[in-house]
């Protein structure tokens, strides 16, 4: 659970005296594994009502015997997957991680991080649990109200008016995140990419992340260096449009789980 929860697909969960907590969906939520289990608590709704949401979040009707299957064809992922045993892609809800990864560009998961928990304390809703306080992803008019130098405030840089503008096509109802998950994944990609700030990698991250579209595979830098080192030793790496082609046709499916594997053992080993 940690490494899923760690591996730069969502974006507002801290650790906190041994739990995990963040806010998924207006629920304040934390949560922890044991050997034997995993427990959460969450406000204000109960812990049984919140149990669809939390499988569908963590993917739960994932076979994960099916996806190692099609994934590991080689030692390098097969090593990864040993090492981070029950790293899951994660199920988000498409707007708040459509809004996550346009502040992503040219950015690091430190600042993403703090990007997206300051437009969430400046604009979101609070939410009370146990003494402590943390605030719902503002909503899509929400945000839109906050207006670029709003954005700009909180430290999003040149990133403020694609989140500006992304903020009211939603808002006005100009896109519609939720019918791209019935779309097929070219479609929906190129749909995210007629967003201005949102380009194949970014396209892919939404979604892969939100919108169930496994065969998408987000090349980024430790992605590139990864498929580079491992795959194309000696020569230089094609363009991430090869890249891409190469990596589903090897990996199958399930490549986007391929893909988290591969970023999240290469970050750690830098």
């Amino acid at each position: 659970m940690v490494a899923s929860l760690e591996s730069g697909q969502a974006h507002r969960w801290k650790r906190e005296d041994g739990w995990h907590t963040s806010v998924v969906q207006g629920n304040y939520i934390k949560i922890r594994q044991t050997d034997k289990y995993i427990e959460y608590h969450c406000a204000p709704n109960s812990e049984e009502s919140i149990l669809p949401l939390m499988r569908s979040y963590f993917r739960m009707d994932d076979d994960l015997d099916d996806v190692y299957s099609e994934i590991t064809r080689d030692d390098r992922v097969a090593t990864m997957v040993d090492r981070y045993p029950g790293l899951r892609i994660l199920r988000q809800e498409p707007w708040e991680c459509f809004i996550a990864f346009i502040t992503s560009a040219n950015s690091n998961i430190p600042r993403i991080h703090q990007g997206m928990e300051k437009m969430a304390a400046s604009y979101g809703s609070p939410i009370y649990m146990d003494g402590s306080v943390r605030h719902a992803f503002p909503n899509p008019e929400q945000l839109a109200g906050a207006g670029e130098m709003g954005l700009r405030h909180l430290g999003l840089g040149f990133r403020a008016p694609y989140v500006d503008q992304a903020a009211q096509l939603v808002a006005e109802g100009r896109l519609n995140l939720d019918v791209l998950v019935d779309l097929p994944y070219e479609d929906a990609k190129a749909k995210l990419m007629e967003c201005k700030g949102i380009g194949p990698k970014i396209a892919d991250c939404i979604a892969v992340f939100s919108l169930d579209k496994l065969q998408a595979f987000p090349i980024d830098v430790w992605v590139r260096r990864a498929l580079g080192d491992w795959y194309f030793p000696g020569e230089k790496p094609p363009p991430d449009r090869v890249l891409l082609e190469w990596a589903q046709g090897y990996f199958g499916q399930y490549c986007g789980y391929a893909q988290q594997y591969l970023f999240h053992g290469r970050r750690l080993e830098k």
